[in-house]
């Protein structure tokens, strides 16, 4: 099992300026951090992966579809831009050395039409993500789709649906991931849905449901963690929290008041709890 941090909680960009910061998550105990992934500089990157080199942290990466980058959209136009958008991440996944680029990368954040995915959005998705997906091959790099709550996306919301969407494609590069927070909102059974995708899952966000320090909320983890263990996962647990820190993404994470004492009191704890449920689970 590898544990990481992401590093929305500080930084929607990471710049040498947080080169210290990685050297703390090391300090505290950490295999490896998860990169936001929206600023697509192949320099910077190649800077930041030397540096999580020499460090001896491990990466993965996240982002997100915009609405003028969309796969899912009617227009053939801005579905080649998400394409484009998706192989730009990659590229920068590579020059970083982050094995995974994780997110709901189906289909536009936060972008709604009204009513439920149609026949021709699903297609839409799977032949854009099918050639992401080849890129990522030659990359060396795995693509995951995380299904979002029904406040976040309409496109996919549960691991069912999810881990069909990837299975259907068949790609060894394409997979999915489970997130404990959208899980918390959206699944009837938590053991049901892990079960459900467990041949498609390879990434595990980490997630308190108010998006703060695991352990301290309301998610079931005695079930969760059982859960996992019982499909024998063996990969990344990435805590992913949100703060006040940075206004833009507290905006667009819906985060309103300050829900942990400070980012290193949420790091420190959380890995103590993944760790010691884990091993207790």
């Amino acid at each position: 099992m590898k544990y990481g941090m992401n590093l929305l909680l500080w930084t929607a960009g990471v710049t040498e300026d947080h080169f210290s910061l990685l050297d703390d998550i090391k300090s505290w105990g950490y295999d490896g951090v998860e990169l936001p992934m929206f600023d697509f500089d192949l320099g910077m990157n190649q800077k930041i992966g030397e540096k999580l080199k020499s460090t001896g942290l491990g990466a993965t990466a996240v982002t997100v579809c915009t609405p003028e980058e969309n796969p899912i959209s009617p227009d053939v136009a801005i579905r080649q831009a998400g394409l484009e958008r998706l192989k730009r991440a990659i590229d920068a996944c590579q020059a970083a050395g982050a094995e995974k680029l994780c997110g709901p990368i189906h289909s536009a954040l936060g972008e709604f039409t009204g009513s439920g995915r149609t026949e021709d959005e699903w297609k839409w998705a799977q032949e854009i993500l099918t050639q992401a997906a080849d890129h990522a091959k030659q990359a060396d790099v795995t693509l995951v789709c995380e299904y979002l709550n029904r406040f976040e996306c309409y496109f996919l919301n549960c691991a069912e649906d999810c881990s069909r969407f990837t299975r259907e494609i068949n790609h060894p590069n394409l997979k999915m991931m489970y997130d404990t927070f959208h899980a918390n909102i959206e699944e009837k059974s938590i053991t049901g849905a892990v079960e459900a995708c467990q041949d498609q899952m390879v990434h595990v966000h980490i997630s308190e449901n108010d998006r703060s320090t695991p352990g301290e909320g309301g998610v079931n983890w005695d079930e969760s963690f059982a859960a996992l263990k019982k499909v024998n996962y063996d990969g990344w647990f990435v805590i992913e929290a949100f703060g006040l820190a940075l206004p833009e993404l507290a905006a667009a994470t819906r985060i309103w008041r300050r829900m942990y004492p400070s980012e290193e009191h949420l790091a420190k704890e959380g890995l103590a709890f993944m760790k010691s449920r884990w091993e207790n689970s």
